[in-house]
Formats: C-alpha cells, structure tokens, sequence
C-alpha cells in the first residue's frame, strides 16, 4: 500500500509506528523529524489490517489539510477520488457523500464536529484518528470533543497525536493526554540515537544588540503612566509582580470574577496597562515604525481606553516624540539583520517575527539590497487595510520559495505550525518569543540535511532577554515532564480505551438553531445521546418534540434585552408559537452585571412568568443548561422521534383563542389583551370599539388605540 519507491523510511519513524500500533500515542519531535510520514506509515498498516475501514486525519488549518491531502496521494497506493479533504467551503450535503466513498478523509476539526453534532456521518468506521498540531486538545478546542466521540463509537479506535511541542506546563500537558486518551508518548529530539544520523544539527547564535538613548525618552514616558496605573490597581487590592501582558489578562480575569464596586475603575486601569504593555514591547523589541502604526490605530480607536490614554499629556508626548524620531531612527535589529543578510547571500533564509508591521518594514528593507528576493507571507486575516493571503497565494509563495523565485522568507506565525515550507540554510528570529512550542517549531525549518543555523536578536536590558530565558526554561521543564508521564504511561495503563464514561448511544434529535452551534451546548447534548438538528429557527433556540420551545439567554443577552426592550415581544412570541415554552437565564451576576436596578430586572422576570406566562429556569453554565435540556429531552421523546417544527401553538379552550386572536394586534401583549377582553367581552366588540374606547383600557394610549383602529378598518391589498 506504501508507495516505497517515493517514500523514505527512517528507523526512527518505523520505532514509532511500531509502539504506536499498540495503543494510543502522542508523537513528541521537531518539525522537520517526518511526522506526517510516521502518521501515512500507520495509516498504511491500519488499512491492511482493517480493508473496510477509514482514516481521518485532523490539522487546525486548510493549509495544512491541503498539504495533508498531497502527501496521503503522494505516498500511498490509493486512487486520488479515494482521498479527500473536507473545509467549511464544502457543503454538507456534499461532505455525506464524499465520507460514504473515501478511505482517507483530511479535514478542519470544526466541519467534523459540526457534522457530527447534526449526525451527517459518525466515527464507527475509521481505524486511525490523527490529530495534527495536538498541543491544540485543550479547553473547548474540537479535538477534545471528537476524540471522546470516536472512542465511543469506533469499532476499531486508535489515536495518534503529533506536535513539535505539546506545552511547558505540566497541567496542560496532562490535559492533552486525557483530551486524547494517550497511552503512550513518543518522543525525539536531535540527540536520540535513531534520529541522529538523519540530523546535522543546529547551531544557535544569538546577536545582541542596543536600544538606542533617543527611544529611552518614549520608554520613560509610556513606563511613566503604566507604574501609575499598576500602583492604582494595587490600591484596589490586585497583586501584580511584573507587568507582563499574561499577568495582566489574568489580573483582568480576576477583576471581571470579582465584579466589585470599583468594577469599572479596574477594568480601565487594566486594559490602559495593557495598552502601554503592548507599547512598550514594540518600541524595545520591533521599533518606531511598529510603535507608530500602532499609536495610529488607538487615534482611531473609539474604546473608553484609547481615548484616556490619549487624554493623557505624557502618552500625547510619546505618540510626538515616535512620529518625528521614525524617519530618522530605525530599530537596531533591522540593520544587523541586513548585515546578516548581505553577508549570507545565496542562501535559503527565514526571518520570523510576531508582527504584521514589522514584517512589511522588513521586507521594504531587504528589497533594497541587489541579489535577495525577499517575500511576506502572513495568514488569511485581513486587518486595518493590510489583506491577508488566500490560501492559493499561500501556496504559491511556498511554491516560489521552494524553486528560488524568492531566496528570503518573512514569516509571522502562520508559518510555524507544520506548513511544507523546503529546507532552509538559515532561520532568523527578529524576536526571542515566550512559548516554547513556536520556538521549537521555529527551529526546525533548519538543520534537516546538514548543519542549520538559528540566529536570535535580542535588544539588551529589554523583555527580549525575558522572553528568550523564558522560552529556554520552558523548553527544558517540558522535556522533563513528557518524560516523566512516559514513565507512567510505560508502568500503568492509566487510560482505558472502552467505558472512559458512561456513553449514551444517539436516542433523540431536537431541532437547534443553527447560531447555538457555536456553543458548547449541542457537544455537551451528544454526551446524553441527543443528537442537535441546525436549522435557522424563526422563534427560540432549541425544539423539543411537537410542543416544547425553548430560549436560552445569556444574563448579558437578558439584561441587554431588557434595555433595548426586546425582551417582553420576545415571551410573547415564544407563548404565542409553543405550547410548552421555556426561558432559560444562564450565568450569575443577574443583579450586578450591568448598571440596572434589580426592580427593574425583577419586574421584567415577573411580566414574563406571570403576565405572559412563560417559565424560566437559571442554570450557572452551559453544562448545566445542557444537563437540563437533556433531561427534559428524556421526558418528551421517544427513540429516534424527529420532531416536527410549529409555527404556531394549538390553541386549546375558547378564551385561549379569543387572547390568541386580540394579542395579534399591534403592541398587544398578553396582558394587556386580557384587559380589552375583560372591558369589551367579545372579540367582535374589542374590532367595533373607536380610538376613544379604546384609550380608556389601561396601557393604550391614543397611539396604540389608532394602530388597532388603522389594521381593523384599512382595506386588505393582497
């Protein structure tokens, strides 16, 4: 099935396949170590073992799928229609047909899930699940959400997980394991005894340079205000050791949590010390240019934030003194990257940085000098009026690159993660980052067939120097924990592949809007055995057999319902279209969120359940509210029943239709449809009555009385 004479094995790669065909297994290497290669090489043997089977390989991006899809056609002996990608650009109807067909499918995880979700196709018969940029299985990532899928329901489960480098925490590391339900960890490096004689290795050079006295005057000002700012948020009772941008979005977390009397005031301070954070990080490690582009974006700017900072005298300062020094001064790193890049003409070179900005300015610089072809290639994001690439000129810069049409590469991070970007001589980081796993996919772009360079510049006395060591020592306590882990994978199985849970087999479908798909809630529904049917729904959010309709808001979307007065027109057609409907109000802080008084909240949850007459439920989360979907599903339904959606409720007694019919009229509610009931006793008389009449019911004014008189008496115009 391998097509041998393209494909090249190495010992390395065939030791994993071989530990991997024994159980669930995270592989743990460099780029450039073939773990694509490793992951066809199983795929292969998964095949032979299993003819009626299916593979399904998941990458994070539609790059990356492409270049999946290439090398599966390229390395196996499997006809081209058999081996398919999937992206949102292909329709779902369409995807069902593909999946019934292929025997190798790549695809973003987000169509699998969806189409799992709404039961297009399930997971029973593929023999390899392989995750693609693994270290992504955390939090709400799809990842975690299919892999639990497919071990319930593959008749034959086996997962691989690849990544250059699942992460330096130990908690995240072991989230990834039990995301995947990893059995055993692979790891290699340049030092392993298989892996070597494949690797020249890398040398590291790190090029130092100064930050310049003109640029000290901007960082004494922007460090100015942001002391001020951290010693008013200390006086709220904060702690802030340094004021790195992770601290202080974990501080803002806090802060939101809290939700306190000087809610706001803190909110303020924090997102200002975020700003000049982010400032200060430009001006010492990228420069003026990049500092100026983005002080120009916060003039823009209409945020609370951008214009207290812009009020403030010593920040107007700065934003002066970066726009009249920018032509003059350039950052030091930009004239030693030339150097460097005079000095190793004909050669293939990276040059990754972390911003947009400095990637244009850079390529500008480089295009001046005879001999190298410099090219910018950065996502599909387009943003303030710098357009991103499609996925087609992504593919033909690579392409380019690879013949020679370009010698220089100028990457931000799209380039990190696994793209088949060719061998390269040199790769240049205009930036020491703090993740260990950029730095390492970084890295390996070089030192594949013979000995590769990685050059870092770094500012002296700047977060430069911080984010290299942070980097470094990242790095070394993540060798350490994976081998750790290993250990314990190799002494215990701590990880069953069968009855990880108690696993429901699908038994109910319920209609939901297709917008409630971006929530957790329609996973969390399939863990009960429901299956989530997207349909635009023109009045609540899920639908529950024949009768039972329900709303769930958010308690930001309830309070914000309340203030621009949608909430009660709402109810009423939530009454007004199910027989059974339900409002579910989900989160805390109901009275505290926003700037309302809690009578008015109260008042607005008494005229929906007593007045309209339509129920609500709290739930603290989306767990919760789809626990209780859940059970109320298990209530109404009986296997497999599809419910049928209504439009319309039936209407049961006489004086429910009489309200049916009066609360039909413009800005009638219920309530107000039972006083004109209770006044005229018949519908007839309610249709007869003039404006006068009218305006004596409480709550209708002359307005409202002449909208009822204008629908009754016009002439109906098909």
């Amino acid at each position: 099935m391998l097509n041998e004479e393209k494909l090249e094995k190495r010992l390395y790669q065939e030791n994993i396949v071989k530990s991997a065909q024994k159980g669930n297994t995270l592989v743990v290497a460099p780029t450039a170590l073939g773990k694509t290669v490793i992951a066809i090489m199983l795929s292969a043997k998964r095949l032979e073992k299993y003819p009626e089977s299916k593979i399904l390989m998941l990458s994070p991006t539609r790059p990356l799928v492409n270049q999946h899809l290439l090398k599966f056609r390229e390395f196996l002996k499997i006809p081209e229609e058999k081996i398919v990608s999937f992206s949102g650009t292909v329709p779902p109807e369409k995807r069902a047909e593909l999946w019934k067909k292929a025997k190798i499918i790549c695809s973003t995880p987000q169509v699998i899930e969806n189409d799992i979700i709404s039961g297009k196709y399930d997971l029973k018969n593929i023999s390899l699940l392989i995750f693609d940029e693994a270290h992504r299985a955390v939090g709400d990532y799809p990842y975690s959400f299919i892999a639990k899928e497919y071990i319930k329901t593959s008749r034959y489960p086996l997962i691989l997980g690849l990544t250059a480098s699942p992460g330096g925490e130990e908690e995240k590391i072991r989230e990834v394991c039990k995301n995947l339900f990893i059995e055993n960890i692979e790891v290699r490096t340049e030092r392993d005894k298989d892996v070597r004689p494949y690797i020249k290795g890398i040398k590291v050079e790190w090029v130092r340079v100064k930050l310049p006295i003109e640029f000290k005057k901007i960082k004494d000002l922007l460090e100015d205000i942001l002391k001020e700012k951290i010693k008013e948020i200390k006086k709220l009772g904060f702690t802030i050791n340094k004021p790195s941008k992770k601290e202080l979005l974990k501080i803002r977390e806090e802060i939101i949590k809290k939700n306190g009397k000087d809610f706001h005031s803190a909110l303020i301070s924090i997102s200002l010390c975020i700003n000049l954070a982010h400032a200060l990080e430009l001006l010492e490690t990228q420069g003026l240019e990049t500092l100026k582009r983005y002080f120009e974006r916060l003039e823009r700017s209409k945020s609370k934030t951008a214009k207290k900072l812009i009020e403030d005298s010593r920040f107007l300062r700065a934003i002066r003194l970066t726009e009249n020094l920018s032509e003059e001064f350039h950052h030091p790193k930009l004239e030693k990257l030339i150097q460097i890049i005079k000095k190793e003409k004909g050669k293939k070179i990276i040059v990754f940085t972390q911003y947009r900005d400095s990637s244009m300015k850079i390529v500008d610089a480089l295009g001046k000098i005879e001999g190298i072809k410099p090219v910018r290639f950065v996502g599909q994001s387009s943003r303030d009026g710098d357009k991103g690439l499609t996925q087609k000129q992504q593919l033909e810069i690579i392409e380019k690159f690879k013949k020679g049409e370009y010698n220089v590469l100028v990457a931000t991070s799209v380039a990190e993660e696994g793209l088949d970007i060719p061998k390269v001589d040199i790769v240049i980081f205009y930036e020491p980052i703090p993740s260990e796993i950029r730095s390492i996919q970084r890295r390996g772009r070089t030192g594949r067939g013979e000995m590769g360079r990685v050059i870092v510049l770094i500012t002296e006395n700047t977060r430069d120097e911080a984010f290299y060591w942070s980097s470094y020592h990242k790095e070394k306590k993540m060798r350490e924990i994976l081998n750790s882990i290993k250990s314990k994978f190799s002494s215990r199985m701590e990880i069953k592949q069968r009855n990880l849970h108690d696993f429901l087999e699908a038994k109910y479908y319920i209609y939901v809007d297709s917008r409630e798909l971006a929530s957790s809630i329609p996973r969390e529904l399939i863990n009960y055995g429901i299956i989530s049917k997207p349909k635009k729904l023109p009045v609540g959010d899920y639908i529950i057999g024949e009768n039972i309709g329900i709303e769930r808001k958010s308690v930001s979307d309830f309070l914000q319902s309340i203030v621009d007065g949608r909430l009660l027109d709402q109810a009423i057609r939530m009454k007004k279209t199910f027989k059974k409907p339900l409002i579910i109000i989900e989160g805390e802080g109901l009275y505290t969120k926003r700037d309302i008084h809690p009578n008015a909240v109260m008042g607005a949850l008494i005229s929906i359940a007593i007045d309209i007459g339509v129920p609500i439920i709290f739930t603290k989360n989306e767990k919760e509210t789809a626990s209780l979907i859940a059970n109320i599903v298990r209530r109404e339904h009986e296997k497999d029943k599809i419910p049928q959606i209504r439009h319309e409720k039936k209407l049961g007694s006489l004086k429910e239709m009489q309200e049916f019919i009066v609360a039909g009229l413009p800005f009638i509610n219920l309530t107000l449809a039972r006083r004109l009931l209770e006044k005229f006793k018949t519908v007839e008389n309610i249709f007869t009555a003039t404006e006068d009449e009218l305006s004596e019911v409480r709550g209708i004014g002359k307005k409202i009385a002449q909208e009822i008189r204008k629908v009754v008496s016009s002439e109906y115009i098909p």
